[in-house]
């Protein structure tokens, strides 16, 4: 019984975190590229004259540079300080930084927009506290089986954010982030209920942790900075098609907030549901089976430079099968491979990797689609296709894996 309070806690945040981080996705791209009424140049859609694609990309890449700075340090500082103190502050920050963000939608005005995205972003990196917090109170194989549920109910955060948005936005543009906001409150409260006080650990400060016990301390283990080259390159591909094919089906099928949110539905339902079933036990190599699906997955993200939008409408359905197999093959490999080194601090850095593709792909991205929307599409393709083969290179090496 309280192994399974346990799962259901942590799938409950997992859920919460992702539903408010992708509630932007269907929202901004109308807004920026002019398709909503509500889109028209103002202080938020039009800020100092730039370009607003250039706006929109850099929309996108804050709430991540938030999330880059919160993954690398609250695994570790959960390592140090316990899991419940940190989840119940991240969790109520993240709420509040929802209710500014709608504020800022309110008054169209772009940089509390920015400030507030940040925000959220630095408080929602909680996601590798709830990772570790499975991995270092579970044993295999239900450690795996729990894993994959909560990359289930992660995955099934993106589905509901779209939906959320596609289903409230004609109340307007803020509800859909007061009601992410409420929903974080209560995931507080469920925190504060079901997670028993720790007792206090006697130590270095949260500056001193957050300094030298942050993920990338982990890059001075050659098996650990090969996943992180790896991984980066895997969730560069990963994150180009998270953060512009709504924008590709608004310039290619002139899609509206409703109708992305409907085809990512689609598609993170199939995710979700494969989620579920990808922790099974299977005797062949983690490493191999793991390049097989990154190469599917390069070749769904390729599909939409095409151009065809019933080519790319089914490599968006189908990019989700392999992606969240490929979650559960490395993170529970990952945590059986180098758990010594802290459960908190390995979830991290896989959390942090993922916030650094959104950055730099975001930023290529600003540049890239002003040229054509593809662009990124197109070269995060070859890089998800590029760790696909050392993927498979490494698991021919399995001394690098140490």
């Amino acid at each position: 019984m309280k192994n399974a309070l346990l799962i259901a806690t942590a799938c409950l945040l997992g859920l919460l975190s992702t539903t408010g981080a992708s509630l932007p996705y269907p929202i901004l791209p109308p807004l920026f590229a002019g398709v909503d009424t509500a889109g028209a140049a103002d202080g938020l859609t039009n800020f100092l004259g730039l370009p607003p694609k250039l706006l929109f990309a850099i929309a996108l890449m804050v709430n991540p540079v938030g999330l880059l700075l919160g993954t690398a340090v609250l695994g570790s500082l959960s390592d140090r300080f316990g899991r419940r103190p940190l989840l119940l502050w991240t969790a109520a920050g993240a709420a509040l930084g929802h209710i500014l963000t709608a504020w800022a939608l309110a008054a169209r005005s772009y940089p509390l927009f920015l400030a507030a995205r940040f925000a959220t972003g630095l408080l929602e990196g909680h996601g590798a506290i709830v990772r570790a917090m499975l991995a270092d109170r579970l044993e295999a194989p239900l450690r795996n089986h729990a894993l994959s549920w909560l990359n289930g109910s992660f995955t099934l955060g993106w589905l509901v954010g779209p939906l959320l948005a596609g289903l409230t936005i004609g109340f307007g543009v803020t509800v859909p982030f007061y009601i992410a906001a409420g929903a974080l409150l209560l995931g507080t409260v469920l925190v504060a209920i079901t997670l028993r006080r720790e007792p206090a650990v006697h130590g270095p400060g949260w500056w001193a942790v957050a300094r030298d016990k942050h993920a990338f301390n982990l890059l001075r283990h050659d098996g650990l900075r090969t996943l992180f080259v790896v991984q980066l390159a895997y969730t560069c591909g990963v994150t180009a098609f998270y953060e512009f094919y709504p924008l590709w089906l608004v310039e290619v099928g002139r899609y509206d907030t409703r109708a992305i949110s409907m085809v990512n539905v689609g598609m993170c339902a199939l995710m979700s549901f494969t989620a579920v079933f990808a922790g099974r036990q299977n005797r062949d190599d983690p490493l191999r089976r793991a390049a097989f699906l990154a190469a599917a997955v390069a070749l769904a993200i390729a599909s939409l430079g095409a151009g065809r939008l019933w080519i790319g409408l089914a490599g968006i359905m189908l990019f989700g099968l392999p992606h969240a197999c490929y979650n559960a093959v490395i993170q529970v490999w990952a945590a059986d491979r180098f758990g010594g080194h802290g459960q908190g601090a390995v979830m991290g850095l896989l959390s942090t990797t993922f916030c650094l593709a959104n950055i730099l792909m975001a930023a290529a991205g600003a540049v890239l689609t002003l040229v054509d929307t593809r662009l990124v599409l197109v070269a995060g393709a070859l890089l998800t296709a590029w760790a696909a083969t050392r993927m498979r290179a490494w698991s021919r090496a399995p001394e690098l894996a140490q």
